[in-house]
């Protein structure tokens, strides 16, 4: 089976505090507007019910693909910078209300597992905001794993995932 995609990286945005609609526009401006990465596709925003207590505003998501030779770990030096440039307070409830999150879903096709970071991420395979704007930037990917997106999205409902703006 061939990997398709092998040297992207994709990302995964969220955010539901603080107009999450520009917060993740203003985000994907930041990660393009960096030297060492190149924007190549970002998905349309999707809106999502939040994963943790339901009392918090519903989120806003999207998927970019980047290039970059950054590291893994220099990229998410990066992106914790931009979270923490647009107000992201980590706290102890790990799914709760945010004014950003950027995760590292797919590094190239590397598996990375380390006390900072793990990728492939490891929710992504059950969380529909983002298989499904993944699926737009990269409808042919294959994972690390060999499971192709495609085949993934037939086990997932799309819940109330619904389009709010393209990007």
């Amino acid at each position: 089976m061939t990997k398709q995609h092998s040297e992207l990286v994709f990302l995964g945005l969220g955010a539901n505090l603080n107009a999450p609609l520009e917060q993740i526009r203003k985000a994907t401006n930041a990660l393009s507007e960096h030297a060492e990465i190149n924007l190549v596709a970002s998905s349309s925003l999707y809106g999502s019910k939040p994963m943790g207590p339901q009392d918090q505003p519903d989120y806003v998501n999207s998927v970019v693909a980047i290039e970059t030779n950054l590291s893994a770990l220099a990229l998410l030096d990066i992106t914790q910078k931009i979270e923490l440039d647009f107000g992201r307070v980590r706290k102890e409830n790990r799914w709760g209300p945010r004014t950003l999150d950027i995760d590292i879903i797919l590094f190239k096709d590397q598996k990375i597992d380390n006390e900072r970071l793990t990728v492939p991420h490891y929710g992504m395979k059950t969380r529909e905001f983002v298989l499904y704007p993944l699926h737009e930037v990269a409808p042919e990917l294959c994972l690390p794993c060999g499971t192709e997106l495609t085949e993934l999205l037939k086990t997932i409902d799309k819940n109330s995932l619904t389009i709010l703006a393209t990007s």
